[in-house]
């Protein structure tokens, strides 16, 4: 029997690169899945290849309405949710070292990276709940790791985006 064979994953940020190959994996272990992604073409993309067992849905995760409205389809399509992937995330090329950041574009990766993924997050708990076998994968980054950033001799030392590296610090 495959892994998450009957159960149902909801991945977020689904239409990119690590996103499609997580779907991608969660389907071929038996899941149904609920692609969504801010854009609504690539999310498609991905679901098409799972046939009935896929779903596409554009949402922003930044907007609370959005999020019940994608959860609340892929209920009615497949009855339950049982994994969350939380890939959904942004790159800003304002963002930069402190002195130097766009305070907009570290609001705006901030918004999506964190506090985006724990509206979906909180949205989506009382449905994990009530699985048998409920689970949330948090995609981060190197650039969130407080050691590497804080250590001369590694590669992500010089990597200084204030915005980014606190938001996948704080994921």
């Amino acid at each position: 029997m495959r892994r998450f064979e009957g159960k149902v994953a909801f991945v977020t940020g689904g239409g990119g690169a690590i996103g499609s190959a997580a779907a991608m994996r969660f389907h071929a272990e038996g899941a149904r899945v609920c692609v969504v992604d801010r854009n609504g073409n690539a999310a498609a993309q991905v679901a098409d290849r799972f046939g009935q067992d896929g779903l596409a849905v554009a949402i922003d995760i930044t907007d609370p309405a959005q999020v019940d409205r994608a959860i609340s389809v892929c209920l009615d399509r497949f009855g339950a949710l049982d994994v969350l992937f939380n890939n959904a995330g942004i790159f800003d090329f304002a963002d930069a070292a402190p002195g130097k950041a766009s305070l907009e574009a570290v609001r705006r990766v901030m918004e999506t990276n964190f506090l985006g993924t724990l509206a979906v997050t909180q949205a989506m708990l009382p449905l994990l709940r009530k699985s048998q076998a409920g689970r949330i994968v948090n995609l981060s980054s190197s650039l969130g790791s407080l050691t590497l950033n804080g250590d001369p001799s590694s590669p992500y030392y010089s990597q200084q985006y204030i915005g980014y590296n606190a938001s996948k610090a704080a994921l």
